[in-house]
């Protein structure tokens, strides 16, 4: 097992400034731009925290990767996550944490963010779970449309063009589909998992993740049809 490096070794301009908070406000500060970022005082060096002023953006966070130089960008919504990317580039971090802290759209984020920024979602004030549903599915049809993966983008496209699909809330594992009928943990139990392994051309079923095959197909069609089929009766 390789032993994590010195954090201030790997990141010795951090250290300089005494805290990660302390180096991104200094970064920020070199681009006219002007942050509120908190130190987690359990590793300075490698995390901070920041805030927004759109009430149900929670304390969000920068860290720092442990065995490489990178940093993570993390931002949430009614315990949502919202906005995700790293960069290794420090200096492409402000204006995220900018637009996010000062209630810019995630679209608008999303357009000044200098590296790869995920903003599948869209964001849900009240929390109200048809737009969560609806929010969670807009999220997973950009991963899938962003995955390099056609077999795995149409199932995920013929998952959502099914109504009584389109209306549970959608979730992966390891890639596979599954469906509740709440988007709040715990999920409803389990009735279906549709799993697309890379290369093998054909759409594996089972009740759960990790459960015994219950069917192979070897269309997305086909495994959606399983799938409607195995909606319990009260929710269908």
């Amino acid at each position: 097992m390789s032993r994590e490096p010195d954090p201030a070794l790997l990141y010795p301009d951090v250290a300089a400034h005494g805290s990660l908070a302390a180096a991104l406000q200094a970064a920020a500060a070199d681009q006219g731009i002007s942050l509120a970022l908190a130190v987690t005082p359990s590793d300075p060096l490698r995390h901070a925290t920041f805030t927004s002023v759109v009430a149900h953006r929670h304390s969000s966070y920068i860290t720092a990767w442990n065995h490489e130089r990178r940093w993570t960008v993390w931002g949430s919504s009614n315990d949502r996550l919202m906005v995700c990317g790293n960069t290794a580039d420090m200096r492409a971090l402000p204006q995220v944490i900018r637009g996010w802290a000062e209630g810019a759209s995630l679209d608008e984020i999303g357009q000044a963010a200098a590296f790869d920024l995920r903003t599948g979602r869209f964001e849900v004030p009240d929390n109200n779970p048809a737009d969560v549903i609806a929010a969670e599915w807009q999220g997973l049809l950009k991963d899938a449309d962003d995955s390099d993966w056609p077999q795995y983008q149409e199932l995920i496209d013929s998952a959502h063009a099914e109504p009584k699909l389109r209306g549970l809330y959608p979730f992966t594992s390891h890639w596979a589909l599954s469906f509740s009928n709440t988007p709040d943990y715990p999920f409803s139990p389990p009735f279906v998992s549709i799993h697309s392994p890379r290369g093998t051309g054909d759409y594996t079923i089972k009740e759960w993740w990790d459960g015994p095959a219950l069917h192979q197909v070897t269309t997305a069609a086909e495994a959606v049809a399983i799938a409607v089929g195995r909606i319990p009766a009260q929710d269908s």
